[in-house]
């Protein structure tokens, strides 16, 4: 495999962990709310709650995903399996 397909298979599995995580996040927060916090709480205000565990399980999966991401850095020599996404290009112009 080339560098080019090392970096779309990492960036594929980098946004399959990190679905995959807000997922598995949000059914747990939503598990030990029903759990033990619903008969505490008023009625109308499941939405709200619903809404904030929804934003919870976002924040614990970018959580996540940077600190995997920052021991895969350690622990993997960059330059060596994977290509930039964005090339900077110099483009110099020349006077008349």
């Amino acid at each position: 495999m080339n560098k080019k397909l090392n970096t779309v298979f990492f960036i594929l599995a980098a946004t399959l962990f990190n679905v995959l995580v807000a997922i598995i996040s949000f059914f747990l927060l939503a598990i030990i709310y029903l759990k033990f916090l619903y008969n505490l709480i008023p009625e109308q205000n499941n939405s709200w709650i619903f809404a904030v565990i929804f934003l919870a399980a976002i924040v614990i999966s970018f959580i996540a995903y940077r600190y995997l991401l920052k021991y895969l850095l350690k622990k993997i020599d960059v330059d060596k399996y994977f290509d930039p996404i964005f090339v900077r290009r110099n483009i110099r112009k020349t006077g008349s």
